[in-house]
């Protein structure tokens, strides 16, 4: 899920952000928010659907998901696991294997 973006250069950025040329506003509707998630998942490389949060950042206020965090949920909802703040807390590993102790039907 793609929510609030953390590090948009209308508000703070950090310096690997503009090593790594991510660098985008706060977008101020779905449209340009879609974009940045575009962005995003092209950049990172990343193969199964994304969703992206809507402008009112619903999402993020339920899953206070901001800075960043990982997220695995579920049928019905159920958070199945959730990593510690972005971006030192990001382990895509940590991640993956939450993933592989999920029943074969809910892969």
């Amino acid at each position: 899920m793609y929510i609030l973006e953390a590090h948009p250069t209308d508000v703070w950025q950090m310096q690997s952000n503009v090593k790594d040329n991510v660098l985008f506003r706060s977008p101020t509707n779905e449209a340009e928010r879609f974009g940045v998630a575009n962005a995003c998942v092209r950049k990172l490389g990343i193969h199964f659907p994304a969703l992206v949060d809507l402008i009112n950042n619903q999402v993020e206020v339920a899953y206070t998901g901001w800075p960043d965090r990982l997220y695995l949920v579920g049928q019905g909802g159920r958070v199945l696991y959730k990593s510690t703040p972005g971006p030192f807390g990001f382990h895509p590993d940590d991640l993956a294997a939450a993933m592989k102790k999920l029943p074969r039907s809910a892969q």
